[in-house]
């Protein structure tokens, strides 16, 4: 996955995701809505390609919007044969208990409003539990197209209006921004390989 590479093999794997435009995003989306995901590589490369004008700004959060829906369907359909096992195998049980019972309560609102939220905030979670909890597709569908199309809607949207500041970013702090993606990502992995070696354990 791009953001667990090396930066030297990381940045030649960004460019070709640029120059795919559109297609790079679904292709980032599959990944970054996996049960690893890339933190914050899908909103850098949104507005990055929106600032760039080579399409309207709506086409950039619909490819973005798509490749992440299909991205966390996958993953809600291998937690829905899995079952809370498959929860637990990425969770702690007590993050596993949290999301459960949140999703008990809110149930499509534990999806949407997480897919809208920017990182930190983990989505992961939401996609398990509505997979192990066999919620219904239809509405986890809805749930998933409102808030990313709605997140990736104001990130494309602010890429356009205010593209020639971001570009000027990305130029002068180019490889620190990428450094940090990746450094994000790698901490998330760890984390995530803590929590299921301790699973394994007991």
């Amino acid at each position: 996955m791009l953001l667990h590479l090396h930066p030297v093999l990381a940045v030649p794997i960004w460019q070709q995701l640029r120059h795919l435009g559109g297609v790079g995003l679904i292709l980032l989306g599959l990944a970054d809505n996996s049960l690893i995901p890339l933190t914050g590589s899908m909103d850098v490369l949104t507005i990055w390609l929106a600032a760039r004008h080579r399409e309207p700004w709506p086409y950039y959060a619909l490819m973005a919007t798509l490749g992440a829906v299909i991205g966390g369907y996958i993953t809600y359909t291998l937690a829905r044969k899995g079952g809370k096992e498959t929860m637990e195998r990425k969770l702690s049980k007590k993050r596993t208990a949290q999301v459960t019972h949140a999703f008990e309560r809110w149930g499509f609102a534990t999806i949407a409003i997480p897919a809208l939220l920017p990182p930190p905030f983990p989505f992961l979670p939401s996609l398990l539990a509505a997979g192990a909890m066999q919620y219904s597709q239809k509405k986890f569908l809805a749930a998933l197209v409102l808030g990313r199309g709605l997140r990736y809607s104001i990130l494309a949207y602010l890429g356009f209006h205010y593209g020639r500041h971001i570009l000027r970013f990305f130029s002068q702090y180019y490889k620190p921004a990428l450094a940090i993606l990746i450094g994000l990502a790698v901490i998330g992995t760890v984390l995530t390989l803590i929590q299921y070696l301790r699973y394994k354990k007991k």
